[in-house]
């Protein structure tokens, strides 16, 4: 598997198995025993996601030596203060069965940030996390927290797909050693990007199929991939993107795609903060 050096020198998958919305135990664990023999070493859950004990427990008993697995969760806005994050922490280890995991993100930019930073990496130093970043920070959000906040964070994780590409905040992480890394990488399942003519006839022109393409146009980039699907098959399908690769018309083509409507989910929507603070998990 390629992987890519974070600031820190920890070295990432560029290609992990996500597990949103997999909250049912037995199929969350069936998906990432699956995902860990097709041969995915990265894993990634969140505790909004409820399903950290299985992911635990599937690793846990996969038979394959922890330090061989990259393991990344994220806290949620209810534990968002320099104490709660603490115990938020503890706790997700604590579900997960693992002494540390690889990395924890901040899973949404609203609350107290800077606080619950502080308290990751008081965690980051006593080793509990071997590295510590963002998730869904928008341009603004992410130099606000590299120009106040140290060390600045090793990954901001962001819906990162062909129709939303996040060209401007991809330039701002590469130029402060920030790893972009994409959740949502087929439009969350939007059948429109699989029926993409574009897509469709590059995938043709190398044999592959059009989700093959877009986490090898990812991957190209630097940008590691997230993707996620409860079948066997897919997952074999997604990780074989080692053995080709797209020429700069191509990649080009598929920049020519990104569009204005392509973010569903805006992280700027007023009715959106109010939902994503609103939300509870519990265990």
């Amino acid at each position: 598997m390629k992987t890519i050096k974070m600031s820190n020198g920890v070295e990432i998958p560029m290609l992990g198995f996500g597990v949103y919305t997999i909250k049912d135990a037995a199929e969350c664990e069936r998906c990432v025993r699956e995902a860990l023999e097709a041969g995915f070493r990265h894993i990634d859950t969140a505790a909004i996601y409820g399903n950290e004990p299985a992911v635990g427990k599937a690793i846990k008993e996969s038979g394959i030596p922890r330090e061989e697995i990259f393991l990344t969760t994220k806290l949620w806005v209810q534990d968002y203060t320099e104490e709660k994050a603490a115990g938020a922490i503890d706790g997700a280890l604590k579900r997960l069965q693992t002494d540390y995991v690889d990395l924890l993100l901040i899973h949404q930019p609203f609350g107290d940030v800077y606080g619950t930073w502080r308290s990751m990496v008081k965690a980051y130093d006593a080793g509990k996390l071997k590295s510590i970043g963002v998730s869904n920070m928008y341009p603004d959000r992410m130099m606000d927290l590299i120009m106040n906040m140290r060390p600045v964070p090793m990954v901001n994780q962001v819906r990162t797909n062909p129709y939303y590409q996040n060209i401007l905040n991809h330039e701002i992480m590469t130029a402060n050693g920030v790893v972009h890394e994409a959740h949502s990488p087929f439009s969350q399942g939007d059948a429109r990007i699989f029926e993409e003519p574009e897509l469709i006839k590059i995938s043709e022109a190398h044999n592959k199929s059009v989700g093959q393409v877009i986490l090898r146009w990812l991957v190209q980039r630097d940008i590691v991939a997230l993707a996620r699907t409860t079948k066997k098959e897919r997952m074999s399908e997604n990780i074989d993107i080692f053995d080709f690769e797209l020429n700069s018309d191509e990649m080009e083509r598929i920049k020519a795609l990104d569009r204005p409507d392509g973010n569903s989910y805006d992280h700027t929507d007023p009715e959106v903060v109010k939902n994503a603070c609103s939300w509870r998990y519990s265990y």
